[in-house]
């Protein structure tokens, strides 16, 4: 059997061998971490004083309004997150009046700037109980 000195390069292989066996896996497992973050649904940051946002909640309602031939009217938006998709999709959840009645909606919007792109892709009834957002 050769020694590693016969092989000026053998030591440094396996070296690294050892050192990715040994150290292969944590790393691996890092980068799976960091890959379920990427496209994952975040809060969004400051959205109360966002006009952006909180044109993209009332953007949602007038949306719904549309299609469902309701008279909705917004109150406030109450909560905020995005995704990173092919652009950003927005989960909004809006409180609106309902001929005197509240009820609170998560809004999904699907917003791609770069194409001048916004729809509405779901807009559904969470709870008609103020005490939902505590929750």
């Amino acid at each position: 059997m050769a020694s590693l000195s016969a092989h000026p390069y053998a030591f440094l292989v396996v070296s690294l061998l050892v050192f990715f066996l040994c150290f292969g896996h944590e790393a691996a497992a890092r980068g799976a971490a960091a890959m379920r973050k990427r496209g994952g649904i975040h809060d969004c940051e400051g959205f109360q004083n966002s006009a952006e946002i909180q044109g993209l909640a009332r953007f949602a309602v007038e949306e719904y309004n549309k299609k469902q031939n309701a008279l909705l009217e917004f109150i406030q938006l109450s909560k905020a997150k995005e995704q990173v998709v092919a652009g950003k999709m927005y989960y909004l959840t809006v409180q609106t009046n309902d001929r005197g009645k509240r009820n609170h909606y998560e809004a999904k919007v699907w917003v791609k700037p770069w194409m001048n792109f916004m729809e509405l892709q779901d807009f559904k009834l969470l709870d008609n109980d103020p005490q939902c957002m505590a929750r």
